[in-house]
């Protein structure tokens, strides 16, 4: 494991980590969203960033504007100046219209004015080796912004992203994301080439055993997506360090 990472991020007993903000009450991914999350109590948001063809990244989790905006396609060829143009908040409902796709900068300066945390995860880009590499730095640039207070967990399901971003960026945390289905027995070689300080498993097939490896190996287990209160309890219980969740106004008095 990283030294420096480790550092930063040192591991903390139990997490809620608001999932997209309160997505379950506000449109996800919106500074509304994140908002909301805060003033219930959140403490960690997590979010998702990809890049536009200015090299501005910004908070989306899907590659298409489809589900969550009222436009459609990629949002690959936009710049900055069009995200005033695009709703992120009407599909949810009437009361949010008008929300914006955030840019990563807006959320930086959200983190550093309510003095919360973030997991931010780098989406998979489509484009290939060269815009992933401007996403990665694209990023880096942003966090530096952060107050230094403030604490980054940096994850993807991207492994040979991980593994760059960890390389080019070493001052930062790392948590490795993994679907259920591709968490194979080189978990830990993985994890150590990543540089990583935490996994961040699929919750469906978890079990106690599982954390117990992780954890006897010196990672912290975040794990997504949690709705369940008793089931989050029951996580925490087998020493899991955090859980994803669309409620976290529900599972704080966990923490």
């Amino acid at each position: 494991m990283d030294t420096i990472a480790s550092a930063l991020v040192p591991l903390f007993e139990r997490a809620v980590f608001a999932h997209r903000g309160l997505s379950s009450r506000a449109p996800e991914n919106t500074l509304e969203a994140f908002a909301l999350a805060v003033d219930r109590g959140a403490t960690w948001l997590e979010t998702d960033v990809d890049i536009l063809a200015d090299g501005t990244p910004v908070i989306i989790h899907d590659s298409t504007l489809d589900r969550t905006t009222n436009r459609a396609g990629s949002f690959y060829p936009l710049t900055a100046a069009d995200l005033e143009d695009i709703d992120a908040g009407s599909w949810y409902g009437k009361e949010f219209a008008g929300a914006r796709l955030p840019r990563l900068s807006d959320f930086i300066d959200f983190l550093n004015e309510r003095k919360v945390n973030a997991n931010i995860e780098i989406k998979q880009n489509e484009q290939g080796a060269e815009r992933t590499i401007l996403l990665i730095d694209a990023v880096a640039k942003e966090l530096e912004r952060l107050d230094p207070e403030r604490q980054i967990i940096i994850s993807s399901f991207g492994q040979p992203l991980l593994m760059a971003f960890h390389q080019r960026h070493p001052q930062y945390a790392i948590g490795v994301l993994y679907e259920t289905a591709a968490l194979y027995d080189d978990w830990l070689a993985v994890l150590e080439l990543c540089g990583a300080t935490y996994i961040h498993p699929e919750d469906s097939g978890l079990t106690a055993s599982k954390v117990k490896q992780f954890r006897e190996a010196g990672f912290g287990v975040n794990v997504w997506t949690v709705d369940d209160v008793d089931r989050a309890n029951q996580l925490f219980n087998w020493g899991c360090t955090g859980v994803f969740t669309n409620c976290s106004d529900q599972m704080m008095h966990l923490v």
